[in-house]
């Protein structure tokens, strides 16, 4: 349990992303933009290669692949993907946070973030940077992001995802009442021929 007790209750940052193409370059700007700040931070190393060449920081603990259920609730503050998993995850424990998306609905998900006021505006993976990421930390840091974080992480204790899809399903039914199906006609060589359009 020595991650527990070094972690437990202190201010920390997670990061979790994605593959990228120079993991050392982008390790680099996350200790930059902690020891700025003078933060802690968690790199969860996962399949992302994030941390492999890092050397030992007293501020840093670098994790392999943990889940995040169990993590984010242990941090101050989370950087991640922006997957919709990892996203509620994030949110759900009240962690205010910065949306680095590579594709797919991951920008989608980092702009709900922002305009919550939970985190500040996405980082395009390919725009970051040192001032990016020490901006969005700032801006983390900032105690009335963490007020709407806790905010948001209790309505979302009080939302029924199941009975929700289920209303929005509903919705897109059409209104009017079904009409009964046709019988269906008896066979005949006139029926056939009409059919073809013989007739």
């Amino acid at each position: 349990m020595e991650f527990e007790s070094q972690v437990d209750g202190l201010p920390t940052f997670s990061f979790v992303l994605q593959p990228v193409q120079d993991p050392e370059k982008m390790t680099q700007i996350i200790i930059q933009a902690l020891e700025t700040t003078k933060q802690r931070g968690i790199i969860n190393e996962g399949w992302g290669g994030l941390g492999k060449s890092a050397e030992p920081k007293d501020f840093l603990y670098l994790l392999d692949n943990c889940p995040h259920d169990w993590l984010f609730p242990k941090c101050k503050a989370v950087v991640h993907h922006g997957g919709a998993g990892t996203t509620a995850a994030g949110l759900k424990a009240a962690c205010p946070t910065t949306v680095v998306p590579f594709f797919g609905d991951q920008p989608f998900w980092g702009e709900r973030v922002h305009a919550r006021g939970v985190g500040p505006p996405p980082i395009p993976v390919d725009e970051f940077s040192l001032p990016r990421l020490v901006n969005a930390i700032n801006y983390m840091l900032d105690p009335k992001v963490k007020e709407r974080a806790v905010s948001l992480a209790k309505a979302l204790e009080n939302e029924d995802g199941v009975e929700g899809a289920v209303r929005a399903f509903f919705r897109q039914l059409s209104r009017r009442k079904l009409e009964p199906e046709p019988q269906p006609q008896k066979s005949s060589l006139l029926f056939i021929r009409k059919c073809f359009g013989c007739c």
